[in-house]
């Protein structure tokens, strides 16, 4: 039985299931969510469904299988062109090791939930755990789903006192899952998503992991996460120019809602995930280092690892001539590539509605977000 100090913060464990299942389905938002889903069953006879399909889960990993498996695959079909999964830097032995992901964020629900489909179907034994912000916990509803399929909870919005306590407690149970509970972890290499596509890891998320213990513990993999369009592209670009007209905008819970249902339900063309080679292969060479300069260093060698990993795709480098005016990556892309790529900008740039609506600007920032990766890459190597 895992320590009740992880309680506040952890998943579920195997015997919470059935309870967790029964709450979820007494749940009224809940109950009509998945009215929208199935309009023609009475309530009655579609929560006796889900029962019936709940029998034999006996852990979060069970319930993933069973329920979320299809459903992302469904996801990968309908709102994909294929998902693909790179691990030959990866051990041999499947069984052995535990691993920690830290990629870079394209989308909040589907960075881990792709991860673990792949793995499954690549022969590991298990999934991963992720870290959720509270932020997007609404709902009691999001919140019990969420840690049926193996989510801790990561708190924001503290004060700095508070920050360090969930830090330490938050490092210690990434520690506790992957040496005894032996379950992989994904986070992303920092909060929030690089709104403009240009990926860096911060350090205060490997300072954070390193307060529970040695990093060579957990095993750390860095992951690159490619998507040829980002399906949220046009809302990160509206909040740019948001915010450069308000600079005291923020996001609503709502906003945070829609940018999930669009994140999932987009057109992302194909996905790639790529992993690097463990750290621990190469984490020794940084001995020696004062602390500053050991997590400086850290940082580049992660970044380098998660530029390298890049899947390129035209859409990269049709954005990279357009915002420099010029064909200099005309290498990689055909007229027809060009087109498509400027017809869906002219599509996602439609989907804006704001106020003094700047075209150019916009834009401006779209091209920005799908430049990046070609040029960290072209760094990197």
């Amino acid at each position: 039985m895992i320590s009740n100090e992880f309680d506040d913060i952890r998943p579920y464990e195997a015997e919470e299931m059935k309870q967790a299942f029964d709450d979820l389905l007494s749940d009224r938002q809940f109950n009509i969510i998945m009215k929208g889903f199935t309009p023609w069953l009475p309530k009655l006879l579609r929560n006796g469904l889900l029962r019936l399909a709940f029998t034999g889960i006996k852990t979060p990993l069970d319930f993933q299988k069973r329920f979320m498996k299809p459903v992302v695959n469904y996801i990968i079909r309908k709102h994909t062109d294929g998902c693909f999964f790179d691990y030959s830097q990866m051990p041999t032995d499947k069984q052995q090791p535990r691993f920690t992901f830290i990629s870079n964020h394209r989308d909040i629900v589907l960075d881990s939930a792709f991860l673990d489909v792949k793995l499954i179907e690549a022969g590991y034994p298990t999934t991963v755990e992720i870290g959720i912000g509270d932020n997007l916990l609404i709902y009691p509803w999001i919140k019990r789903l969420v840690r049926m399929n193996k989510a801790f909870t990561v708190r924001r919005g503290l004060t700095p006192k508070e920050m360090l306590r969930s830090s330490q407690l938050m490092s210690s149970y990434i520690h506790y899952a992957v040496q005894q509970k032996r379950e992989n972890i994904w986070i992303a290499q920092r909060e929030g998503r690089a709104k403009d596509s240009s990926d860096h890891t911060q350090e205060a998320v490997l300072k954070m992991l390193a307060m529970g213990g040695d990093l060579r513990e957990l095993n750390i993999v860095p992951l690159t996460i490619s998507y040829e369009f980002d399906p949220c592209d046009y809302l990160k670009a509206q909040e740019f120019q948001q915010k450069r007209d308000n600079p005291a905008f923020k996001k609503s819970k709502q906003d945070d809602l829609d940018n999930m249902k669009t994140g999932i339900f987009g057109y992302k063309g194909r996905v790639t995930y790529h992993c690097g080679k463990p750290i621990n292969e190469w984490i020794d060479e940084l001995e020696g280092l004062s602390k500053q300069e050991y997590y400086a260093a850290l940082c580049q060698r992660m970044d380098q690892a998660i530029h390298q990993g890049y899947t390129l795709y035209p859409s990269n480098y049709v954005a990279l001539d357009l915002l420099n005016g010029d064909t200099a990556q005309a290498s990689h892309y055909n007229e027809a590539d060009r087109q498509r790529f400027e017809q869906y900008l002219a599509k996602q740039l439609a989907k804006i509605h704001i106020p003094n609506k700047d075209e150019a600007f916009l834009r401006e920032k779209m091209l920005i977000m799908y430049a990046n990766p070609v040029k960290n890459k072209m760094t990197a190597l």
